[in-house]
Formats: C-alpha cells, structure tokens, sequence
C-alpha cells in the first residue's frame, strides 16, 4: 500500500493503574513502532474520573493519530500486543482499573461491526475523555473530521459536558 493508500486512524489510550502517565508515553513510542503504521499526533493527556465498578484512581487519556497500510484487525491485534506487553490483564468484569487501555476510536472512514471489532468505538460520543483529546487533533489536524454518519468531533465534543475531566 502506497502512502496515499494509507488509512488515518485515531486511538484512544488510557491508564490508571501502575504510573498512568508512564505507561501512556510508553503505548504512544510502541505505537510509533507498529510494522506499516506511523503516529503523526498525540494530543494533549487529560485526567478523568474512573467509569466502572468499585472505587478506582483516576484515568490518563489521550488520544493518538495514525497512519496505516494495515487492516482495522491488523491494527486491533497490534493494539491488544501493546496493552498485553504493558500488563494488560483482562478478566470477565468490563471497565475496571487497567495499566493500559488502547481503544480504536476510528479507521478512516469505515464502519465496521464483527464479533471482535466495532468502529467507530459504539461509546466514544458519550465520553469526554475520548471526544476532548480527540477534538485537539480535529483542531491541528482536521477541523472537518467527521464520524461515518457526518458528525463533527468538535461539535460533539462541544456538546458533551465536562464532569470530571481536567488537562493532566
């Protein structure tokens, strides 16, 4: 695949177990590393409040900008590599404490919705800490990003409320 074939894509990382902050700069150099991919933004970290069971410490997000020849499953299993080598643990309960969560928010322009895989991420209109990060790159690199159903990012981040979300 030639560089103009290449598909932009948007991770969401997050991490609030074991040095937040370390383990998201560290996903973001080993994003940089993925065979065929290349990471052309990470915006800025913001702190937000744990969504889950329990009492959990506050989560690092971000959100990252790629370029890639893979696939979406491609991508997803370079992905799970990444929060595995991180000490990823993953168990029956959804959206517990983690040391490293790698979320594919978007792949270019496709929707995709197989028992492994949906895109866009089906909660990401619903998250600031997903929609903020991803509104900062809209912003440096495409004010028009849309999601497949032709909504803006930064209408929709400007939408969504700001309970529990500050820069980090």
């Amino acid at each position: 695949m030639s560089d103009a074939e290449k598909i932009t894509a948007f991770v969401g990382l997050g991490s609030n177990l074991d040095q937040p902050l370390q383990h998201i700069q560290q996903a973001a150099t080993a994003l940089d590393q993925i065979p065929d991919t290349e990471l052309i933004a990470l915006s800025p970290l913001y702190q937000s409040s744990a969504i889950g069971p329990g009492e959990q410490p506050d989560y690092i997000n971000a959100v990252a900008a790629l370029t890639t020849s893979l696939s979406a499953h491609q991508l997803l299993h370079q992905l799970q590599s990444i929060e595995n080598q991180q000490g990823r643990s993953r168990g029956p309960e959804r959206w517990t404490a983690r040391t490293l969560d790698l979320d594919l928010l978007m792949f270019g322009n496709d929707v995709i919705n197989t028992a492994k895989l949906t895109v866009p991420h089906p909660r990401m209109t619903e998250r600031n800490f997903v929609l903020y990060p991803l509104r900062d790159l809209a912003h440096r690199l495409n004010p028009e990003l849309t999601l497949p159903n032709g909504q803006r990012i930064i209408s929709l981040a400007d939408q969504c409320k700001n309970d529990g979300i500050s820069p980090a």
